[in-house]
C-alpha cells in the first residue's frame, strides 16, 4: 500500500519576505496548531506582523491531514462544538467564515455501542434524548433532567467565566473559590454522573467526555460535565472537506493580514535577554528577533526544551517531570474499497470494562488486552474524502502514555490487528479484505513528531490541581514577552480550549500600536 503523505502547502521560505515597508512590531508564533493559528490571527488584528514557525511540512499540528491513495484522513480533531470561536476569527478580518468553510451538523452526534449489544444515540434533539434515556432506563429520566440542569450551571461557570480569565495571578482563583466549592469541583465526572444515573450504560454515556481532552472520567473534575450542555446547545459539527479545511482557512486569514507561515522550520530555542523573550533561534542556526513570542508547542516541551533552565523558576525540569500527563493514543487511519453505509459518522465502541480499563490506562500504566474505540467515518457526511464507492476511517484507542514503557516498535502492529479484528466483529464485516490504504500512529509519534512530553496526546492531564491557575499560564510566569496557547496551558485541550487560549491573549498582549519603536523587529 502506498504511503504518500499530503504535499506541503506553499509558503514563504524566508522571514525576510515581509515587506520592508511593514513597520508593525514583529510577533513570532511557534507551532501552527489551532491555538497557534488562532493566536496569529488575533495578533494580526492587534497590530502585529506575524510569522508562524511550524516544524512539520504543513500546518495543523494535531489537526494535520494525511492524503494517500486517494483518501483524506484528518489526523486529530474531528468534532467542532463551538463554531462561534472560529467565526470570531473570520470577523476580526472583516470576513464571514461561512463564505470560506462550510460546517454541517452531524446527526446523531455519535452512536455508543455497548459490549452487551445495546446502543445509545446522542443528538441535539431534547425529545429524542429523553426517549433514548427512557429506552435504556425509564427510572433514570428524573436523574437525566437534573443532570442537564446542573450541566448548564457548570457550563456557565466553567466555560463562560473561568474559560475567559487569564489566571495570571492567584487572585481570580481566590475569588472563584466559593464557586468551585458550590459546583463541587473536587468531585470527579464519573462520581457526579453516577449520582444522577443508576444504569451503568448511562453512567458511561454521560461521563466519557473528558477522554476527548485527555482526562480520566474517574479523576477529572466534574466541571467537565459541561460538555453535555455545550453539545446540546451548540451542536456537533463537521467541516466539509475535513477539519483541515479550517486549518487552511486560518492560514488564508493570516496571509491576508500580511503574516506568513514557514513550514519545515523547527525552533531550537526561545531567546531571552534578562527576563524578556527577544526572539527565537531556529534549528538551522538562524535567529529571528521579535517583540512578542507565542508558543503553541506543548507547554511542558516549551519550558523543558526551548528555554534554558536558568530562565525558569516555576517550570523547572523537576516540576515538569513530576506533572501528571494525559493518556497516549493509538490512531489507525484506513480506507476501504467498499462503503459501510450503516455506520454513523462518529461511533464509540465500548469494551467489556469501563472503570477497570481507565485505571489500567491512567493509574497502572499497563497496556490492556481489551479496549474501547472511537471510530470516525467522515465519508458518512462528505464522500469526497475517499474515492468513489470507498470509505475513509480513523479509529482511536486510548492507551497509557510513554511512562508505561511499552515497546511500540514491536507492539504497534499486533495492537492494530487486534483493533481490526474487533471492528470486523462488531461493526465492519470482512474489514481485513476491504482495506486498501493504511497508516498507523502510536505515542512514539506524538513524542517524536509532535514534541509531546511522554507521548501524551493532550499534554498535561486535566485534573483540578493542573487546571486554571495551576496550569502553565497564558502569560509566562517568568519571562516577559512570552505567551502560551494550546492544550498544555489554560483553559486546556480540545478545540474549544485551544481557541479560547488564543482568545485570552487579547487581554494579555499589548496592542501593537503601543509597542515602542525600540522593540525588536524581524
Amino acid at each position: 500500500m502506498l504511503t504518500q503523505m499530503a504535499p506541503p502547502i506553499a509558503h514563504a521560505a524566508d522571514p525576510g519576505e515581509h515587506s520592508s515597508e511593514d513597520r508593525r512590531p514583529h510577533a513570532i508564533v511557534i507551532g501552527a496548531g489551532f491555538g497557534g493559528l488562532a493566536a496569529a490571527v488575533r495578533l494580526g488584528a492587534r497590530g502585529y506582523r506575524v510569522t508562524v514557525l511550524e516544524k512539520l511540512d504543513q500546518p495543523g499540528g494535531r489537526a494535520y491531514a494525511y492524503r494517500q491513495d486517494g483518501f483524506t484522513f484528518d489526523a486529530g480533531p474531528t468534532i467542532i462544538t463551538l463554531p462561534f470561536l472560529f467565526e470570531e476569527l473570520w470577523a476580526l478580518c472583516g470576513k464571514r467564515m461561512s463564505d470560506h468553510v462550510r460546517l454541517v451538523q452531524t446527526d446523531p452526534f455519535y452512536r455508543l455501542l455497548f459490549d452487551d449489544g445495546s446502543h445509545f444515540e446522542c443528538s441535539g434533539d431534547p425529545a429524542r434524548m429523553r426517549a433514548e434515556v427512557a429506552r435504556l432506563s425509564p427510572g433514570d429520566l428524573a436523574g437525566y433532567d437534573r443532570f442537564l440542569e446542573l450541566s448548564e450551571k457548570i457550563y456557565r461557570f466553567a466555560f463562560e467565566e473561568l474559560g475567559q480569565i487569564p489566571f495570571s495571578s492567584f487572585t481570580p482563583m481566590l475569588k472563584a473559590g466559593p464557586r468551585f466549592a458550590l459546583n463541587r469541583a473536587d468531585q470527579s465526572v464519573f462520581r457526579f454522573v453516577s449520582q444522577m444515573f443508576k444504569d451503568p450504560r448511562l453512567r458511561i454515556a454521560f461521563s466519557f467526555h473528558p477522554l476527548f481532552i485527555g482526562g480520566n472520567p474517574l479523576d477529572a473534575t466534574r466541571l467537565y460535565a459541561l460538555v453535555s450542555y455545550l453539545e446540546g446547545r451548540w451542536g456537533v459539527h463537521f467541516a466539509m472537506g475535513g477539519t483541515f479545511a479550517l486549518v487552511q482557512g486560518l492560514v488564508d486569514l493570516i496571509k491576508g493580514q500580511g503574516g506568513q507561515l514557514l513550514c519545515n522550520t523547527p525552533v531550537d530555542e526561545i531567546l531571552i535577554d534578562g527576563a524578556r523573550a527577544t526572539g527565537v533561534r531556529l534549528q538551522d542556526g538562524r535567529t529571528l528577533p521579535a517583540a512578542v513570542v507565542v508558543s503553541n508547542a506543548d507547554a511542558p516541551y516549551t519550558y523543558r526544551r526551548l528555554i534554558k533552565p536558568q530562565h525558569r523558576r516555576r517550570w523547572t525540569d523537576a516540576k515538569i517531570d513530576r506533572a501528571r500527563y494525559s493518556m497516549g493514543l493509538v490512531v489507525w487511519y484506513f480506507g476501504t474499497k467498499r462503503r459501510y453505509d450503516d455506520v454513523a459518522h462518529h461511533s464509540i465502541l465500548l469494551g467489556p470494562r469501563y472503570e477497570g480499563l481507565l485505571r489500567d490506562i491512567f493509574h497502572k500504566k499497563i497496556l490492556a488486552q481489551d479496549f474501547s474505540l472511537y471510530l470516525h467515518r467522515p465519508t458518512a457526511t462528505d464522500p469526497s474524502l475517499a474515492p468513489p464507492g470507498c470509505d475513509s476511517f480513523y479509529v482511536l484507542s486510548p492507551v497509557p502514555n510513554l511512562e508505561a514503557e511499552t515497546d511500540w516498535t514491536t507492539k504497534a502492529e499486533p495492537y492494530r490487528q487486534a483493533i481490526e479484528a474487533r471492528l470486523s466483529e462488531k461493526l465492519l464485516p470482512d474489514l481485513k479484505n476491504q482495506i486498501v490504504s493504511s497508516h498507523l500512529v502510536t505515542p512514539l509519534d506524538f513524542q517524536d513528531r509532535l514534541n509531546s512530553i511522554k507521548g501524551a496526546a493532550f499534554s498535561l492531564e486535566p485534573v483540578l490541581l493542573q487546571s486554571a491557575w495551576f496550569r502553565p499560564h497564558n502569560k509566562s510566569e517568568d519571562i516577559d514577552g512570552l505567551y502560551l496557547v494550546g492544550a498544555g496551558t489554560h483553559p486546556g485541550a480540545g478545540v474549544p480550549g485551544v481557541l479560547s487560549s488564543a482568545r485570552i491573549l487579547d487581554q494579555l498582549v499589548p496592542h501593537g500600536a503601543t509597542v515602542t519603536a525600540a522593540a525588536p523587529h524581524g
